[in-house]
């Protein structure tokens, strides 16, 4: 059986180089989308589409999320990383204290996830640019909702420890 595991953490936090770590030993990894929805937004002239819409954005990416999910599927590999789950829309609404209507319960019923890894919040590698403009302090309240958005939907995720990219691969292979 196909186990699909998510990495997640706030902004900064090693997420991506760990899937690019994992994709270099050959597991089969899903990429974040949520840049490439900015820049789609962007290239419309949305500047930042979070920011202006967090609804419309989060609408976007839950569909490109369960994309995802059904390409993962659709491989013969019995590992699949995500950078980032379908769970992070709720936590990252939460953080912006948005008020939405987004029925996530059939989407989290029908697309599980086997394990939850999740970076904490790293002062020494946090880096801000154009799509990324959360704050170190933003990064750890985002951290905190993340880890209540798994919990609540009955996941415990696990917290990689602060390493090198290929010491923090081998953990989470170890803790499958």
């Amino acid at each position: 059986m196909q186990q699909k595991i998510v990495i997640t953490g706030g902004p900064s936090t090693g997420k991506s180089t760990l899937i690019k770590t994992l994709q270099q030993e050959g597991y089969t990894c899903m990429d974040e989308i949520s840049r490439e929805v900015i820049l789609e937004a962007r290239a419309k002239g949305v500047e930042h589409l979070f920011l202006s819409s967090p609804i419309k954005f989060s609408e976007i990416l839950l569909n490109k999320r369960i994309d995802q999910f059904l390409q993962a599927e659709s491989k013969t590999d019995n590992l699949v990383f995500f950078d980032r789950g379908i769970i992070d829309i709720i936590a990252y609404l939460d953080f912006s204290d948005t008020t939405h209507d987004i029925d996530f319960s059939e989407v989290l019923n029908e697309k599980k996830y086997q394990k939850v890894f999740i970076c904490p919040p790293w002062k020494e590698i946090h880096t801000t640019d154009n799509e990324r403009y959360e704050s170190f302090e933003q990064a750890k309240d985002i951290h905190k909702n993340l880890l209540e958005s798994y919990k609540k939907e009955g996941y415990n995720p696990i917290e990689i420890p602060f390493d090198t990219p290929e010491n923090r691969v081998n953990f989470i292979i170890n803790s499958i």
